[in-house]
This record gives C-alpha cells, sequence and structure tokens, in this order.
C-alpha cells in the first residue's frame, strides 16, 4: 500500500497514533502465536477450538500407506468404464470383462444398482458382499486378483 493511504498519514500530530496513554501498544503483550493456549487463552481455546489439545485413537507405529491403499468404486459406475462398442455387443450370453484395476480401482462397493439384463464380469482386488451379491442377480460373476 502506498503511504499517502495509509493511516499513519491522518495519526500525524496525534501522540499514541490511536493506541491510548494507559494501555500502550507494547510488543506482543499476550505472547506470540498460538501462546497460552492452556493458560490465559484458554477460554478463547476452548470456546473457538473444542478439542485443540489431547490425543485420540491408537498408535500405528511404521504404517506403510500403501497396505492402506485401495481406491474405491461403486457398482453404479462399472458401465462408464466400458467403451461404447463392448456396450453394444453386449447380452445375456456376451458379458463384458471390466478389470477395474486397469483404471486405478482396488475395491468395487455396492451402492446403486447395475442395469438388469446386462451382465458383467467384474476383476478386482476387494469386493464388498453386497456388490458380489448385486452382480450375480443381473447374471454376472466376479473374479478376485491378488
Amino acid at each position: 500500500m502506498t503511504t499517502r493511504l495509509k493511516k499513519q498519514r491522518k495519526k500525524r500530530g496525534h501522540v499514541n497514533a490511536g493506541h491510548g496513554r494507559i494501555g500502550k501498544h507494547r510488543k506482543h503483550p499476550g505472547g506470540r502465536g498460538n501462546a497460552g493456549g492452556m493458560h490465559h487463552h484458554q477460554i478463547l481455546f476452548d470456546k473457538y477450538h473444542p478439542g485443540y489439545f489431547g490425543k485420540v485413537g491408537m498408535r500405528f507405529f511404521h504404517k506403510l500407506r500403501n497396505k492402506f491403499f485401495y481406491p474405491t468404486v461403486n457398482i453404479d459406475r462399472l458401465w462408464s468404464l466400458v467403451p461404447q462398442e463392448v456396450k453394444d455387443k453386449t447380452s445375456k450370453d456376451n458379458a463384458p470383462l471390466i478389470d477395474v484395476t486397469q483404471f486405478g480401482y482396488f475395491k468395487v462397493l455396492g451402492k446403486s444398482l447395475l442395469p438388469a439384463e446386462k451382465p458383467v464380469v467384474v476383476k478386482a482386488k476387494l469386493i464388498s458382499k453386497n456388490a458380489e451379491k448385486k452382480i450375480k442377480e443381473t447374471g454376472g460373476a466376479v473374479v478376485l486378483t491378488a
């Protein structure tokens, strides 16, 4: 901001520049940053940031994140992974194989419904019971991979 627009220009000639004579404008009267969260600023922390202090849950030493990496896809999205020419060829006895791992998904979940009379063979690392049931109801199958 340019000097001519600063509040300081208006305050010229006024001794304390809006900071008062008694309280005085000192450097960091309450401490810097989050200082005093458990002491003199405790009411503020409890009011506006409940649960800021403390721990929750169990500790997991040397957590290798790739063991817990399984991106999910719902069965209502399965048909969007299939190209249009394959969709046109599908019938009761000609079901396409959808390998979800090729699209970056590891687990298939059972939200929503699959189109009836259009079976699919789903290949995945993990699959929920609900998804497996719905895929088999339409005449499809599930193939698990390692």
